[in-house]
């Protein structure tokens, strides 16, 4: 499967389409202007709020966090030691982890759980510079989290950048 999301999706109080391959609608990335803590919701086509995305606001390093249906659904943030390249660790309620390393300023990062690749993250697919791609690889993966946990880390190396 894969999504075409474009780099303005990180602008607050937007409201943004990701499309599959095909140019179908398939995500809305509805952003919350005017918060303490930026913020997300990911809905399908028909406005159901798959994932609420936030910053936590009390950490000691820049956190992201993902809810499905009110209920904690994973904790994002950048691992201590990554010098050389961007690397983060998802760490899922259910207790499991997935790793995003890669260069997450230029799009082009992967996904893995378990050193199995998950969803590879690109710009090189593409011929528009504005635009990136999600290329799930496993059909029994959850594109909604995928897609959310690209815009987390994203949003967390621009931040990094920044500061």
């Amino acid at each position: 499967m894969r999504f075409l999301v474009y780099d303005r999706l990180l602008g607050f109080g937007d409201d943004y389409w990701i499309e599959d391959d095909r140019g179908s609608k398939v995500f809305l990335v509805d952003g919350k202007a005017l918060r303490l803590r930026d913020t997300w919701e990911l809905k399908d086509p028909q406005g159901r709020v798959l994932v609420d995305i936030h910053q936590k606001m009390l950490a000691l390093r820049d956190t992201m966090v993902l809810q499905r249906g009110g209920e904690p659904l994973a904790t994002i943030r950048r691992k201590r030691l990554s010098l050389l390249r961007n690397h983060y660790r998802v760490s899922l309620a259910d207790g499991h982890e997935l790793d995003v390393s890669g260069k997450i300023l230029d799009r082009e990062f992967a996904v893995e759980y378990d050193g199995e690749l998950l969803a590879v993250i690109s710009r090189r697919w593409l011929t528009l510079r504005d635009t990136y791609g999600v290329d799930v690889v496993r059909e029994d993966a959850d594109p909604a989290l995928l897609i959310a946990v690209a815009v987390c880390v994203i949003h967390l190396a621009e931040k990094e950048r920044e500061d």
